[in-house]
């Protein structure tokens, strides 16, 4: 641990790769395994120690848990894994288009 990167921060960080492989299965209610496959369909690429060991953070750990949820209910993993990730460009679209409106809705834009 060194000075500039307190402990504090790296607690309240999402991003932050805080937890083994076995800690995160046990968290999701999953195995290594299941880690290992959304892995390998690229839903989420874990951090590495330095010992080259699987690193997660919290926002790994959610996006894991939604494609867990669809597993549950009968969906593959790699179905599952291509859901979540359409989702999350879907949001985005749809986020994008509405800064687009907004923009496009006002007739004295702010000139910085």
């Amino acid at each position: 641990m060194t000075a500039d990167t307190p402990l504090s921060g790296r607690l309240d960080d999402d991003d932050y790769p805080a937890y083994t492989m076995g800690r995160a299965a046990e968290m999701l209610g999953t195995t290594p395994g299941f880690l290992r496959a959304i892995g390998e369909a690229r839903l989420i690429t874990p951090l590495r120690s330095e010992g080259g060991h699987r690193r997660y953070s919290r926002y790994q750990l959610r996006i894991a848990a939604r494609a867990r949820a669809l597993v549950d209910q009968g969906t593959p993993v790699e179905a599952a894994c291509r859901i979540v990730i359409l989702e999350d460009q879907l949001e985005e679209a749809q986020r994008i288009n509405a800064e687009f409106r907004r923009a496009a809705a006002d007739p004295h834009p702010s000139s910085h």
